[in-house]
């Protein structure tokens, strides 16, 4: 089984009538194989515009998908596959999908970290009443976070 993504960016064809690029692909490559290969194919077409973020984007985010892109279409060009784009060190790199789901991580949910999550998001604890006492109890020497000058924290 032969499987393909296709990722096409927001504003193509534009030139031609404001069509939604995703749609028209989708369509056109349905006709090509139902009447030019007759071959059934599982298409799926999927609009991520309203699953990516739940707030306007901004400088800093516009200037950081610039890069994700360009270097994803550097890749492409230089005929790599199977690979996403993303900063190691500071530095855009190719990394391969087999790099990505080679290890899994785990959420320790007896380490401090779990419970200020818990806590700053208002979630009940699913361990017992003791037991999330006793961890808290347990981390209770660990210095706090630094507060960063635009409200976010830093742990050192």
């Amino acid at each position: 089984m032969d499987t393909m993504v296709i990722v096409v960016a927001e504003g193509a064809r534009q030139d031609d009538e404001q069509v939604d690029v995703g749609l028209w692909i989708s369509k056109k490559i349905k006709e090509h194989f139902s009447k030019e290969k007759k071959m059934m194919i599982n298409l799926k077409y999927i609009d991520p515009t309203y699953m990516i973020r739940a707030i306007a984007s901004n400088a800093s985010d516009n200037v950081y998908c610039t890069h994700l892109a360009q270097s994803a279409v550097h890749g492409a060009m230089a005929g790599y596959t199977g690979f996403t784009v993303g900063p190691v060190n500071n530095t855009h790199a190719y990394i391969p999908f087999d790099r990505i789901n080679e290890k899994q991580n785990k959420v320790d949910i007896t380490d401090m970290m779990w419970a200020q999550l818990l806590s700053s998001t208002n979630q009940p604890s699913f361990l017992s009443t003791t037991r999330s006492v006793d961890i808290i109890e347990a981390n209770k020497d660990e210095e706090p976070p630094i507060q960063l000058s635009d409200g976010e924290t830093n742990s050192c």
